[in-house]
Parts: C-alpha cells; structure tokens; sequence
C-alpha cells in the first residue's frame, strides 16, 4: 500500500511548502518518566496541525481542480490551504459540532464550507455522497495512501534529530498519521515500537487492535475532537494498525484536561486535546515504552471558550 519510499518521495514533494517542526527534549517530562522524553512540535506547523503535510501530498497527487473532504477541522484545514497553495479548490464537510476554532478558521481559508450532521461519522458519509455527486476525488483524513505518506514524513525528521529513539508516541483517531508514521519508523528501525492514544470517549483503534478487526464504537464528545469518530469499513489503516503498532493506550477526558494544562504551564506551548493525548498518557501511567520516546503533537487549534473551561 505505502511503503516507505512513497513517504521520502513525499517529504520531497511537500518540502517547499511545510515547516520543519523542531524535536525538543522535555527536563521534566523526562525526570518524571526516567527516560528521555522529546516532543516534537507540530503544533508549530501550518494550519496549526500535521494534517497539511498529508493534504499536500495528497491534492498535488490529483489531475482535477477541485476536491472534496469531510474532517473534524484539521484535516480540512490541511486540504484548504494545500488546494490554495496548488491552484485548486476544495469543499469541506464538517459536522455541526465542530470546534468553533477550526470553523472560524475554515470560514477565512477560501474553501467552500458545509456543516452536515451531529458527529464526524456523519460528516464523512455526507461529503463521501457529495463527492460521488459531483463527480470528485475524495480525500479521506485517513483511508488515501497519500495521506498516509504524507503524515509518515514526521517519522523521517524524527529519525534524522534522534536516531536512537525507542518509542514514537502518536496520537491516533482514524489511523491515518500512526500508519504513515509506522511504515517510515519500521522501514529505518524494525525495532523501534509505535504506540498509539486516544482518548476513551472514542476508543475505535483500541477496538480494532483488541479485536483484530473494526467494530463501530460508541463515540462521546471529546476534548480530544480531532482523533473522534469512527473507521470507515475497509480502510487501509487496519492492516498498518496490525503491522507496525504495538498498543493504543486510552486516556480519560480528565487526563486529557490535566496534559493541555501541564503543556501550557511547564512547556509554555498551547496543544489542543488531541495533541495532547500522548503527554495525558505519560502522566497517567508508569512508563514501560523503550526509550528515549518521542512524543508528537499534533495540533494546537482549541476555541477559546475550550481553552478557558480547561485552565
């Protein structure tokens, strides 16, 4: 499907485009875990979110200018801006209950805006039915090899700053990012480990690993917004979910809460709820990971009336 190839091709393709996000290690974080702990900011990159580095990949894969997508807020950030970027134009479908943040945002990106449904599930079927009717190419936030390349480039420039890593901590919604992300970590290190988050209001990858196939979650609402909703049946990223990740740790809404506040207060750095996720689960758990561990973080688009609520 990916191979680790498609994602060098892919951190070629979008390089002029993206931000090299910085690799940091964590003193107190390490302290707390005893191993070496390192974030790497991609809550820095622009849009606020990795999400562009797989719309990039993905829209200047495409022969029509126009492209249909349906994401919680980030992804559909990432396609908007990509498609600006590459001459093209973008319908994004979110659900009515998308982050007031990622709505704003995507009012101001240029991209043609439509709010369909309660949830994410929802959204995604609306904007599959809207691109068939249109006769468009859809771009899933996780099901397209392309963006799966795309995410996978973070593990490259992880690589290249900590060569030694043991463990890359990644947070996990439809398993687009930690699919990329194992394929490039396996194909430099077999025997390095991917462990994935999510938060326990929207346990679908956890489902998926502990039952060796997908199986429909019930899906609460989540601090962590990005990382919510359910798998699309035969998505790519379950044979990746079985072959290069370890574990999916859940996280509690209350852990997620405590991780943004101890990012902000002892990081000075503002992550959104799913960014969080990997740091809730090192606060919450004695560490048995291989280190040193490299924690991504995804994103930092949270309302302010979420952000106020949370501190």
């Amino acid at each position: 499907m990916v191979s680790l190839e498609d994602v060098r091709v892919a951190a070629e393709r979008i390089a002029p485009y993206v931000v090299r996000t910085p690799l940091d290690r964590s003193p107190l974080l390490s302290e707390l875990c005893g191993t070496d702990v390192w974030l790497k900011f991609e809550c820095f990159q622009h849009t606020g979110s990795f999400k562009l580095r797989g719309a990039l990949n993905a829209v200047s894969r495409l022969d029509k200018p126009r492209v249909v997508t349906a994401s919680a807020g980030n992804h559909g950030l990432g396609v908007a801006r990509a498609a600006a970027l590459l001459h093209a134009q973008a319908t994004v479908v979110v659900p009515e209950t998308a982050s007031p943040a990622k709505v704003e945002a995507l009012r101001r990106s240029g991209a043609e805006l439509l709010q369909i449904g309660e949830d994410y599930d929802a959204a995604e079927a609306a904007g599959i039915r809207l691109a068939r009717k249109r006769g468009l190419p859809f771009i899933s936030a996780y099901n397209d090899a392309d963006v799966v390349a795309g995410g996978g480039t973070i593990a490259l420039e992880i690589f290249d700053d900590l060569p030694d890593v043991g463990t890359l901590v990644v947070p996990a919604g439809g398993g687009g990012l930690i699919g990329g992300i194992g394929i490039a970590t396996h194909g430099l290190n077999p025997n390095a480990t991917v462990v994935g988050v999510q938060s326990e209001a929207s346990p679908a990858l956890h489902a998926a690993l502990a039952n060796d196939r997908l199986v429909q979650v019930e899906v609460l609402p989540s601090l962590a917004d990005g990382l919510a909703g359910n798998v699309e049946a035969g998505s790519i990223t379950l044979d990746l979910l079985r072959s290069h990740v370890r574990e999916v740790a859940l996280v509690s809404e209350e852990a997620i809460a405590d991780a943004m506040r101890w990012l902000l207060t002892n990081e000075h750095v503002l992550v959104e709820g799913s960014g969080a996720v990997g740091v809730a689960a090192l606060l919450g758990r004695r560490q048995t990971w291989p280190g040193p561990l490299a924690l991504v973080l995804t994103g930092r688009n949270v309302a302010a009336s979420v952000l106020r609520r949370v501190v």
